[in-house]
């Protein structure tokens, strides 16, 4: 059997099938499209001989250190987004541009070199080849007790695989969708999936290439231009020129919607071209070798709720969506699910490398379990391991405790210290958990020290929960800042140092006592087991 399935051929799903690959995990990665990549689309232009981007086209170092430093591992080669020179406002669908000063107008991004597409070619370049499963379609996922049980539709025939774990590396919107799950996820989870909207997915991109080099350039534009009027074809336009600016080519983001673009398709590649021509002049009359990719078409990528997008950049990384499921047994993945770099490339990493730092965990702790006549310091650490796999996978849900208790407290009127309370309630609710864990572990005291009354296991215990309150509390901040209910609720809903500082000393208290008893859970268990051996 193996170890893990990955669903999602995008960033996500084979930057972790690069990770497990390096650590030795079998794995197989299925991807419903015929190609990898995902969001990520690169396509040769003939016209100006490179690929341009279809998908994400840009990193910045400045904010995204995760595929910073995978860009510098891979040896793959980049280039700053060229912005020099002055940006172009059609703000009337009848008059000529205004010109704008916009230096550094792209905030520091970097473009690769060859496209996007050269970071998922090097991510497939180190997962081998019979572990990549095109054009399957995962139709549904059940848990099996040891094991997860996936079906997939391939080419007209239906499959089954089985695994320890599953990682699901889609957008969350889809999954709850499409996917059929047994038994199903709780309200609160696929709740959070529902509200995760899928970064671009009702967006679209044009981009033209051009034979020689960029007029625009020498007529001492960036390229860079915003057209706002009310019958703008793209809205924002930019350089997608090669590094040495030699190879010409622009593109832009549609400003019509979905419905629109699909009314005027016929005459789209006309619009595009006079649009550019309106823009930059006489140089792009001729045209150029256009590329469309309307996103909100994918059924692997918009959702139907999707057709209907945020007006900005959401808040991603519900805690709900970073839990582990079914035991331990299935997770979700995907740039939506992160909370550093939600929705862009960066978030599919994160969410990469925290779901592998998980499945190696959980390898490293059942490779000791299994190891038979573990005693001494063996099954010490192995108990330990469980104890920090169990805490792992109780961050979530004391997350979800939380939102609970704070709904509850809102609908019987409470109206004061609401947030205190219900993240109090949770964390008390977790640690009285953990203690009833502790307590039915297995340990051998016989090799445990006992230092003024401390057993040394006690501190194991504490480092098991190390970032949990403070990625509770964050959780907890973006959740009220976005909560409508506790809008009416200043304190509540953008909580002052001053309250998160009472809130904490209370959680501290909490802890303090926790710290306590598991202490004297583990010097009972001591004392039970030195009885037990005298009487044997």
């Amino acid at each position: 059997m193996l170890d893990v399935v990955i669903v999602g051929g995008g960033a996500c799903g084979l930057a972790l099938a690069r990770g497990l690959a390096g650590a030795g995990m079998s794995f197989a990665l299925y991807e419903a499209r015929p190609r990898l990549g995902g969001r990520v689309l690169s396509v040769e232009d003939q016209s100006s001989g490179m690929r341009v981007d279809l998908g994400p086209t840009w990193f910045w170092p400045d904010t995204q250190p995760t595929i910073t430093a995978l860009v510098k591992e891979l040896g793959l080669a980049d280039f700053p987004q060229y912005d020099p020179g002055t940006a172009l406002l059609l703000a009337f669908g009848d008059k000529k541009p205004e010109t704008r000063m916009t230096p550094n107008l792209h905030s520091g991004a970097r473009r690769l070199e060859g496209g996007m597409a050269s970071l998922i070619e090097a991510l497939t370049a180190a997962v081998p080849a019979e572990a990549i499963h095109l054009s399957s379609v995962l139709r549904a996922i059940a848990d099996r007790g040891d094991h997860v049980e996936l079906t997939f539709e391939t080419e007209g025939e239906t499959e089954t695989v089985t695994a320890k774990r599953a990682v699901l590396a889609l957008p969350p919107r889809l999954l709850a969708e499409h996917l059929a799950f047994q038994p199903e996820l709780d309200a609160l989870s696929r709740n959070a999936m529902r509200s995760a909207p899928t970064w671009m997915a009702a967006q679209a991109k044009a981009m033209v290439g051009f034979p020689g080099a960029p007029a625009w350039r020498a007529e001492g534009h960036s390229g860079n231009a915003f057209a706002t009027h009310e019958q703008a074809v793209l809205g924002e336009i930019f350089d997608a020129c090669d590094a040495a600016g030699e190879r010409a080519a622009i593109g832009g983001f549609f400003a019509f919607s979905p419905e629109l673009r699909e009314a005027f398709g016929g005459g789209m590649a006309m619009l595009i071209d006079s649009q550019f021509v309106q823009l930059f002049g006489k140089p792009l009359e001729a045209g150029g070798e256009q590329h469309i990719q309307d996103w909100a078409r994918e059924p692997f990528t918009c959702a139907t709720i999707d057709l209907t997008p945020p007006s900005e950049h959401p808040d991603y990384g519900d805690p709900l969506l970073r839990q582990a499921f079914w035991d331990g047994k299935l997770y979700l993945g995907g740039a939506e699910t992160a909370r550093e770099g939600g929705g862009y490339l960066e978030g599919a990493l994160v969410a990469a490398e925290r779901i592998r730092l998980r499945l190696l965990d959980q390898k490293e702790t059942s490779t000791m379990i299994s190891g038979e006549g573990a005693t001494g310091e063996a099954l010490n650490e192995a108990s330990m391991a469980r104890f920090r796999e169990w805490v792992n996978a109780k961050r979530a849900p004391t997350f979800a405790s939380y939102r609970q208790r704070l709904n509850f407290g809102l609908s019987n009127g409470q109206k004061e210290q609401i947030t205190q309370r219900a993240m109090l309630g949770a964390m008390e609710a977790v640690l009285k958990e953990a203690l009833a864990v502790l307590e039915g572990l297995p340990f051998d005291h016989s090799v445990v020290s006992v230092d003024k009354g401390r057993s040394d296991l006690t501190p194991l215990a504490q480092k098991a929960f190390d970032g949990f309150i403070q990625e509770l509390l964050d959780g907890v901040i973006d959740y009220n800042r976005t909560s409508c209910a506790l809008s009416n609720f200043p304190e509540e809903h953008k909580p002052s140092k001053d309250y998160l500082q009472v809130t904490l000393l209370d959680i501290a208290a909490a802890w303090k006592e926790f710290s306590l008893d598991a202490n004297q859970v583990l010097l009972d268990k001591r004392v039970a087991d030195q009885q037990a051996t005298r009487s044997l």
